[in-house]
């Protein structure tokens, strides 16, 4: 199912998952979303497709609190780009925590398999594309 053009929609409520073969389809983001591709006891179609399908989703987020957990990719990279406010993200390296410093406008790349938080300066909102495929959380 493909976004109709004439209709806008908030990508805080609705996320965008870019298949594989070119389909753009929206998500409904339910309360229960991340606990369902967490836990893969899925209750929806969509939320079935974007778990067992190939491609990136779109995601917006409103943050004025730090992040409580860890987010780890084991499928793909990760781009979190900063609309608005300053936010670090924090990554856990072998040598320990590297701290990357976004403010509105910049963007970093996440390596595939790497945990990492985003920390809160100033709130904001955050645009994150993401190979979900497999994403993991653990407590902060």
């Amino acid at each position: 199912m493909a976004i109709p053009t004439h209709s806008a929609f908030d990508p805080t409520n609705t996320y965008v998952h870019l298949e594989d073969g070119g389909e753009a389809m929206p998500v409904t983001v339910t309360a229960t979303f991340w606990q369902e591709l967490m836990t893969g006891d899925y209750h929806s179609e969509e939320t079935t497709r974007v778990a067992n399908g190939d491609g990136w989703l779109v995601t917006k987020f409103h943050m004025s609190n730090d992040s409580p957990t860890w987010e780890m990719h084991p499928a793909g990279d990760e781009l979190l780009y900063l609309l608005s406010g300053a936010m670090q993200i924090i990554l856990e390296d072998q040598g320990g925590n590297r701290v990357v410093e976004l403010r509105m406008g910049e963007a970093c790349l996440v390596p595939r398999g790497l945990w990492h938080r985003p920390m809160v300066r100033t709130s904001g909102d955050l645009l994150a594309i993401t190979y979900g495929k497999g994403t993991q959380n653990r407590p902060a």
